[in-house]
């Protein structure tokens, strides 16, 4: 404990140090008073520290050296919350056998209170000279007042600075960790996930009643939403990491058209009482990742799907002209509130809706860091019961590095 309130204290001083023209503000105060020797002191019961000074007649502190508490003046303004002011030890009736002017050999003497802005004592401006000083007089004492709230106000300023980096160094630590155990958690449950998609296949392949084919289809179609979720965590978590969303880039139309229409399959599959329409026009080719636009069309058909009435058709327009790739996936239901429709992209972010209570939230922030990647942009739009995902890039891309975005 003891240690602890050391190291609060080293801070103390550190802190005064780090207020914005400190030492100006004491030689304007030597000057102003004829004070040769000035000092803010951090003061408790047991210690007096300097925590900054201007000494020009050799009395020896330097911010961190200390006096015997008890030896201080500054003591008793600590118990009783008030200046204290001496313009000439010999003639002062209180002072002029106190135990301290004739320790530290000074004649005039000024030190003022400095409170924190929750009131508690933090410690004192003052000053001491070898020679009686008129400084009893307002002038001075509105100086010294006015200073000591000025360094209170910096001291605040600093603790709020200080706490605010503490509070963000722990939110660093605790993303840093929940985004490595994401990336271990998505990477460990690749095989299993995997096998489980093998044993799924060797199943459908081998003579089984059609019931039991029916939840091998089942365990397969789960193990690619599995799946998908997995690349989501593993996509988030790098992303997160600073590798970001990494492409690689080719312009062939035939393997884009091929990739968008076997995830709408896929879909179609696993969401096999739902109508999906689909119009698809490449007329013109497409500078883009092809995995990962795919990548972005599955996530968005797969929040359509979630989100949108089951009688319903989900509409897919896909198409390549005038300079521009577009993609965009529409279905009808109810309508996103204008007020969640800012968060939809950031990750984790869930509505309240029945629909969304499972789910990691992320597959809409992997899309539209897809389409980042891409110099793209996605938006929404939603009202009177459609709602739209738009994604639009450009054809040619002007992406210098391919590898890592």
């Amino acid at each position: 404990m003891g240690t602890e309130k050391s190291l609060d204290l080293r801070k103390d001083i550190e802190d005064i140090n780090e207020i914005p023209g400190i030492h100006e503000l004491l030689n304007v105060i030597s000057s102003s008073s004829n004070m040769r020797f000035v000092a803010v002191a951090r003061v408790t019961k047991e210690r007096w520290i300097t925590g900054v000074s201007k000494d020009d007649i050799d009395f020896g502190l330097r911010p961190g050296d200390e006096l015997d508490v008890g030896s201080t003046i500054c003591n008793e303004i600590r118990q009783h919350h008030i200046p204290v002011i001496i313009e000439d030890v010999d003639s002062n009736a209180i002072f002029c056998n106190h135990h301290t002017p004739q320790q530290y050999g000074f004649k005039s003497y000024i030190s003022y209170p400095i409170f924190l802005k929750d009131g508690s004592f933090f410690g004192t401006l003052c000053a001491i000279d070898p020679k009686p000083a008129k400084i009893n007089n307002d002038r001075i004492k509105n100086m010294f007042k006015l200073y000591t709230d000025l360094i209170s106000f910096h001291l605040e300023a600093i603790h709020k600075l200080n706490h605010a980096n503490r509070k963000i160094k722990k939110q660093q630590e605790i993303a840093e960790l929940r985004e490595t155990f994401v990336a271990v958690l998505g990477h460990d449950l690749r095989n299993p996930i995997g096998t489980t998609r093998m044993c799924a296949d060797m199943l459908l392949s081998a003579k089984i009643p059609d019931a039991a084919k029916k939840q091998a289809e089942i365990i397969k179609s789960t193990s690619y939403r599995m799946q998908s979720l997995i690349d989501n965590l593993l996509d988030f978590a790098k992303g997160n990491l600073g590798d970001g969303i990494s492409l690689h880039l080719k312009s062939d139309n035939i393997e884009l058209e091929k990739e968008l229409h076997e995830v709408i399959e896929e879909s179609k599959i696993l969401n096999d009482s739902r109508l999906i329409e689909t119009n698809i026009n490449l007329s013109h080719d497409v500078d883009c990742d092809i995995n990962r636009i795919a990548q972005l069309l599955s996530n968005l058909l797969t929040n359509a799907l979630k989100h949108s009435e089951s009688k319903e058709p989900v509409e897919v327009e896909i198409s390549s002209e005038n300079s521009e790739f577009s993609l965009a996936v529409i279905n009808y239901g109810e309508t996103i509130l204008e007020k969640h429709q800012e968060n939809l992209f950031k990750p984790y972010f869930k509505s309240k809706a029945k629909s969304n209570e499972n789910g990691l939230g992320l597959g809409l922030y992997i899309a539209s860091e897809i389409a980042k990647a891409h110099h793209g942009d996605l938006h929404v739009e939603s009202n009177e019961g459609k709602t739209c995902f738009s994604f639009h890039m450009p054809l040619k891309s002007n992406i210098e590095s391919a590898e890592a975005l």
